[in-house]
Formats: C-alpha cells, structure tokens, sequence
C-alpha cells in the first residue's frame, strides 16, 4: 500500500476556508456540520504544528 503524501500548510488552510464558507452557509445537517468542525480542529492542530517547526528551525538556523 503506498504511502499518502502529507499535507500541505497550504493546502490545509485553504480546505480550512472551505470548511468555513460551508458552515457559515448553515445548508448542512448538523452531523455534516460536526464532522466538518472536527476535520477543521484536526487541521487548525496541524496547521498550529506545521508553523511551530517553521519557527524552532528558523531559530535553530538564526544560532548558527
């Protein structure tokens, strides 16, 4: 089985912003919207991650 690629910081804030504009549409069953919710507090974790790593290497490179 191969291996699924990472995401992207991009590409998980732009899903981040589609997730948003179908919520505040309010056209979803409340369990789509519940799983919608949960995805996006998956990626804000992921996204949050992503930009803490960028930040402890640019430290990292900045004590060089």
């Amino acid at each position: 089985m191969a291996t699924k690629k990472e995401m992207t910081y991009e590409q998980a804030i732009s899903r981040l912003e589609e997730i948003v504009s179908i919520l505040e549409k309010n056209e979803v069953s409340l369990d789509e919207a519940l799983e919608l919710f949960e995805e996006g507090t998956r990626l804000t974790s992921f996204c949050a991650d992503k930009l803490k790593n960028a930040k402890a290497k640019i430290t990292d490179i900045n004590k060089e």
